[in-house]
């Protein structure tokens, strides 16, 4: 028989549901940049378009003519390619993050953990090893240390230096270890000579310490209340020979206050709540898991169980467990701190536990704050906490929302890590949600922007690195693309600007439409695109995060985009008008001779890009302080480039496609050079922003 108690939004799937139908989806810091940058650039590109055919229209040139201009001007400015360029960027490092057991979900993510400023993380399996092994008991006021790692049920239980045998004259800590066996829901298996668990490593941690005691035999079990991490208890009723037990496992300080008497030398006696605290928090600062045990006889004829049951409870006894750190996460950390990123420990552990464990990987703060102290914060005090605390124990999922919502309104970009149900709208609200690949459930991974393989924190870090050098290569990209379309813009609009005073540009522009088309998809295929393939510079985990608030369209951007577009036109100016101002020498215009010199226009472009590709490569390091093979596509797209438009300058039937001509071989004498201006001019400014950066 079955009891409806809720419906629909009143479920507790309901209360996750609406709660991550409220929450409201992040977007992204390089999303908000890109659309920033596009606002401005299409502003920019149509006032240059409507401005550059307007001028042409008062200088007389054919309207078509005009027309065609001006759109060839605001296809060549905009770089209609860099959405590809950025898709291609992102996916290529979710293949490196992939490789590094990072699993993208969303590709915007790729990017957004280069920027991220926090790491709220979850303790056991990621920053630690989740392979729990019970090292101390307390138990009838005594003190039991017992040896043995991992999941084999091989060790001793040690009492004041001697190995003893539990059965023998200690039925406490006997009891206590049967109650951790009986309330559990994990088993053991033995493969290949190999013992491990099938379930919770808490769990299994019980299940190990009492086989090492000879515990194999499970009593039937009438009823279960399964682990709710917001009650912190797991609770069974087993059936036994005379009457039925209930038994229960948890936090202590929640065991504890469901307990009136204490077993003591196999008697009821009275309960020693602040010896067992204080044992339970020593246990905690030495970084132990601490559980506590206790149980309670019922009637035979009870079958059921409920949370009214569990009262007047005879406490039993504490397992103290251990879960090292990984010493990845470890090295994880300080690269983290070394980055500007701060991690910060979200558990449901014990505050001494999560505090010690923290102080073992190396994660500083102001103390702990606990999840009842947090419930009882409003969201001004937490705004005013999470900025100087970085451990949070005994928190419940939905604390942890709270914690991701107030460094956000802090300004931090956070990443936030979750397995559980519970932990999805958190997930959701970060900046990126990082789900657990193993101990994850579906909902969480639906949830979250980013999948880790094998639940390691280290991973994140190795991401990091990834988002960052994903980044690298878009800023390169954009550095090199937006320079090259405004040099062909300003070559356009200065041609039309300066033709009432040279007459070559009131008869002829330096380049044709279907040209400054041509030099927009060659450049964007066979030199943009080869960028995407940078090697990982060194130090991307040395450097603070980029600000949020930082625009692409920077101080950087507009130095970079005047100095190249300069430095094109002024070329392209030079070469069409040394070799084309002998076709307006005399009475009749030589229209092969403007052909020709519009042909070597075209060339002196390329040659500017191809020499600016080699100083593209980094955004702030001189060429020279890298070797040019180590990203051989960029050889071998300048190497297509040469061919294909030396074949449009001399193939015969490519002439007439392109409106080009042949010129003559000693005009490369010349061409060569406009290798340099985009070479060179970059190259002085990153040695002249380096001296003043020292200053």
């Amino acid at each position: 028989m079955g009891i409806v108690v809720a419906t629909g939004e009143n479920t507790e799937f309901g209360k996750i549901a609406k709660l991550m139908r409220e929450t409201r989806q992040i977007t992204t810091p390089l999303m908000r940049k890109i659309a920033a940058f596009t606002r401005f650039l299409i502003i920019a590109v149509l006032a240059l378009a409507t401005i550059n055919f307007v001028a042409q229209v008062i200088f007389d040139y054919p309207l078509v003519y005009s027309f065609l201009a001006s759109v060839s001007l605001a296809v060549a400015a905009i770089p209609e390619m860099l959405p590809a360029i950025l898709a291609a960027i992102l996916a290529l490092a979710a293949i490196a993050m992939a490789k590094r057991n990072a699993l993208i979900r969303k590709l915007p993510a790729a990017e957004t953990l280069g920027v991220a400023t926090v790491i709220c993380s979850d303790k056991t399996g990621t920053l630690t090893k989740n392979q729990m092994t019970v090292v101390r008991i307390y138990a009838g006021g005594k003190e039991y240390k017992v040896s043995g790692v991992g999941y084999e049920p091989d060790g001793e239980f040690i009492f004041e230096g001697y190995s003893i045998n539990p059965a023998n004259a200690h039925p406490d800590l006997l009891g206590t270890l049967n109650a951790g066996f009986q309330c559990n829901d994990a088993s053991l298996v033995s493969e290949r000579e190999k013992t491990d668990i099938i379930g919770d490593p808490t769990e299994g941690a019980l299940l190990v310490s009492a086989a090492k005691a000879g515990i194999s035999q499970r009593s039937k079990r009438l009823d279960e209340i399964p682990f709710e991490s917001e009650q912190q208890y797991m609770a069974t009723l087993n059936g036994g020979q005379d009457e039925n037990y209930i038994y229960i496992k948890g936090s202590p300080e929640r065991v504890l206050r469901m307990c009136h008497s204490q077993l003591t030398e196999g008697h009821t006696g009275a309960l020693k709540r602040s010896e067992v605290l204080a044992e339970a928090d020593a246990m905690a600062s030495e970084a132990l898991r601490v559980l506590g045990i206790a149980y309670k006889p019922v009637p035979k004829t009870q079958s059921s169980l409920s949370s009214e049951d569990l009262a007047g409870l005879t406490f039993l006894g504490l397992q103290g467990m251990i879960d090292p750190p990984r010493e990845e996460a470890i090295e994880a950390v300080r690269k983290s701190k070394r980055a500007g990123i701060r991690p910060v420990m979200i558990t449901g552990d014990h505050a001494q536990t999560a505090l010690a464990i923290a102080r073992q990987l190396g994660i500083t703060g102001e103390g702990v704050v606990t999840g009842e102290e947090l419930a009882r914060m409003s969201d001004d005090e937490l705004y005013e906490t999470v900025d100087r605390v970085s451990v949070f124990a005994r928190v419940a999922p939905e604390h942890k929302l709270r914690i991701t919502q107030q460094l956000q309104r802090r300004g931090q970009i956070t990443a936030v890590t979750g397995d559980g149900v519970n932990d999805a709208p958190a997930l959701k609200a970060a900046d990126i949600g990082i789900a657990m690949g193993i101990t994850g459930t579906e909902v969480s991974k639906e949830a979250a922007d980013m999948v880790l393989a094998d639940d390691n924190f280290a991973s994140i870090v190795n991401a990091v690195e990834e988002g960052r050098h994903a980044w690298k290569n878009l800023e390169k990209a954009i550095l090199y693309t937006l320079p090259t379309n405004g040099g062909q813009a300003l070559l356009v609009m200065g041609a039309v600007l300066l033709a009432p005073i040279v007459v070559l540009f009131s008869l002829r522009l330096p380049l044709e439409p279907i040209q400054i088309l041509w030099v927009n998809l060659f450049d964007s295929v066979f030199l943009t695109m080869p960028l995407m393939m940078e090697p990982k510079e060194k130090g991307l985990l040395d450097a603070k995060p980029r600000s949020p608030k930082e625009k692409i369209a920077n101080r950087l951007f507009f130095i970079r985009v005047g100095l190249v577009s300069v430095a094109m036109a002024g070329t392209g100016f030079i070469v069409f008008y040394y070799f084309g101002s002998p076709a307006v020498s005399g009475p009749v215009v030589n229209e092969l001779l403007l052909t020709q010199a519009q042909t070597a226009a075209l060339m002196s472009v390329v040659m500017v890009h191809i020499g600016f590709i080699f100083t593209a490569r980094s955004t702030y390091d001189s060429a020279f302080t890298f070797s040019p093979f180590t990203n051989k596509w960029i050889l071998w797209g300048v190497g297509i480039t040469l061919v294909i438009n030396l074949a449009i300058a001399y193939l015969p039937f490519l002439n007439s496609l392109f409106r080009t001509a042949p010129f003559p071989a000693e005009w490369w004498l010349l061409l060569i050079f406009a290798l340099f201006p985009g070479f060179l001019i970059v190259e002085m400014e990153k040695l002249v922003r380096k001296r003043l950066k020292k200053n």
